[in-house]
């Protein structure tokens, strides 16, 4: 096995596991040129005044999206203008090679695709439909109230998924099936699986897939699904990274499940995963496939109810087979009081499957869980060693493996969730250089001075003089959309004064004001004095921004 080459993983470019293939896809800046140069591309505009009947321009667009959808060919690009649009979007052409079909908001306007009452006949697809069509671009837009799923490809290659929100929809958010070559780029996912099957992110059979950047929050009640990220059924060469999963309700937030197919080559990394009301990633096989060559890396995860990571033995419904797992690398990540949320209990890293075996748990930092690191179930050839252990360890199963060591991490600032390292923490130094990754979670190289470091983060001076916190990690907002108030939940754990400051979208402050907060209360701001529209809701902490959230306000 060689060292993990993550330095690389430039945005829109995907490096495929053991192969020499490298799928490249598109650049902001080459869709631009593509846009603006092609002198065979056209350029239309659908705008809530506007008539099916014109000819799209921008002083006579079209009223539908969906007039784009029946038109659009390759190279050509449609903005929406701002305003709901009650409609179903069903892409009929699909691009070809440096000729997608581009569909974006225009400028910074909000475009509202809203299902409310349309019902058809929803299974297995979504109110903004991508299937059997390739090179598809969808931008900016913001999905509402679906009978089934928000954003769906089947069958589909070469799609790009950016910058959307998706809110109220019975299935995924975003869901790709039978599928490659497909990127999800900086998405907001907020109360997907409302209350049907499938997952808030779901990749099912499907190859060569970037997640990464994603906001996936506050799902359904978790009665019949709403997992996180799902990466399932048949997927191989997928990477998910930079992801933040968090508030999820009675479901876990990173879930690679092979069900009844071979699975294989997925690394999960750089996530953060937090306040899930089940476990934060697990690795699983429900119905007797081969999951195989996953690597987790540089992940944080804190307040999960039932634990950090887990390597887990579950089944679907009757079926009594082996639930084979095979050369799982879980290699430099944080976990941090994981089984201390809504009442749970969990271990910090768990393997309970008889049939993983050459699984490596390797430079990991587990702090105050319920308990650190387990080993229940396993199978041949695994390997426990260099990790950092600190609170209580002794529950079924656990154990310390080699060369580790039992300490207290001396993390930054855990009142906000920050954890980096102080300068005189014991993980600095004391990692296994043996299959770490080269960077880590800040995408810092690895090693930084003389040793590898144990948890996801390596030791630098500048850990110090971080000016952002990463964006959202402790902090809710709701309502969003929002009418007349907003309620901010910040996990602090003592009483603080912040300062909140909505920023319009030419960057002008519409209202500052300071709030004295006490432990355990949120806080409570009046907006019915502000238009409506697309804002930035900034919270600081002193000369710290600690969260920036877009909000909507109606």
């Amino acid at each position: 096995m060689t060292t993990f080459e993550t330095a690389s993983f430039f945005e829109y470019i995907c490096e495929v596991n053991n192969t020499n293939k490298m799928v490249k896809k598109y650049t902001t800046v080459l869709l631009f040129f593509l846009l603006f140069f092609n002198a065979k591309s056209n350029t239309y505009y659908v705008a809530t005044d506007g008539d099916d009947l014109n000819n799209g321009t921008e002083p006579f667009p079209w009223r539908t999206i969906q007039k784009a959808a029946n038109t659009l060919i390759a190279g050509d690009t449609v903005f929406v203008k701002a305003g709901t649009y009650n409609e179903r979007v069903i892409v009929q052409n699909s691009g070809t090679l440096n000729n997608n079909i581009v569909f974006s908001n225009f400028q910074d306007d909000i475009v509202i695709i809203d299902g409310n009452g349309i019902s058809w006949g929803a299974s297995w697809n979504g109110l903004f439909d991508l299937s059997y069509k390739n090179y598809i671009t969808v931008i900016g837009f913001r999905i509402i109230n679906a009978d089934y799923g928000g954003i769906w490809a089947d069958s589909s290659a070469f799609i790009d998924i950016k910058n959307n929100y998706t809110y109220n929809t019975f299935s995924c958010g975003i869901g790709i099936w039978n599928s490659n070559n497909i990127v999800i780029d900086s998405n907001e996912v907020e109360l997907a699986c409302n209350d049907g099957e499938q997952e808030c992110i779901s990749i099912a059979n499907s190859s060569f897939c970037e997640v990464l950047k994603n906001n996936v929050h506050d799902n359904g009640s978790g009665i019949e699904g709403g997992e996180g990220i799902d990466v399932k059924q048949g997927s191989h060469d997928v990477n998910i990274y930079k992801n933040n999963v968090h508030h999820l309700n009675a479901r876990l937030g990173i879930y690679a499940d092979a069900w009844d197919t071979l699975t294989y080559n997925i690394n999960i990394y750089q996530n953060t995963v937090h306040h899930c009301k089940e476990t934060g990633i697990a690795v699983a096989s429900e119905a007797g496939g081969t999951i195989k060559d996953v690597n987790i890396f540089n992940n944080v995860l804190y307040y999960n109810k039932y634990g950090g990571i887990e390597l887990g033995s579950w089944s679907d419904i009757g079926f009594t087979g082996i639930k084979p797992l095979e050369n799982i690398n879980i290699i430099n990540n944080t976990c941090y009081k994981n089984g201390e949320f809504d009442s749970g209990w969990g271990y910090g890293i768990v393997v309970d499957n008889p049939d993983a075996v050459n699984i490596i748990i390797r430079n990991n930092l587990c702090s105050e869980n319920s308990a650190q690191l387990s080993i229940q179930q396993v199978g041949a050839n695994w390997t426990v060693d260099h990790n950092l252990l600190f609170g209580e360890n002794d529950a079924s199963g656990t154990l310390y493996g080699s060369d580790s060591i039992v300490a207290n991490p001396l993390f930054l600032d855990e009142s906000i969730y920050d954890f980096h390292l102080t300068e005189n923490s014991p993980a600095i130094n004391n990692g296994n250089s043996l299959d770490a990754p080269t960077t880590d979670f800040d995408g810092n190289a690895r090693p930084n001075n003389n040793g590898f470091d144990i948890g996801a983060f390596e030791y630098t001076e500048s850990s110090y003089v971080e000016t952002y916190t990463k964006v959202n990690s402790f902090v809710k907002i709701y309502p969003n959309p929002i009418k007349d108030k907003v309620f901010i939940s910040i996990n602090d754990k003592i009483n603080k004064t912040y300062i909140v400051k909505i920023i319009n979208s030419i960057g002008g402050a519409v209202k500052e004001i300071e709030v004295d907060k006490e432990m355990g209360e949120d806080i409570y701001i009046n907006i019915s004095d502000i238009n409506s529209g697309l804002y930035i809701l900034n919270i600081i902490d002193g000369s710290r921004i600690i969260s920036s959230n877009k909000i909507v306000i109606n």
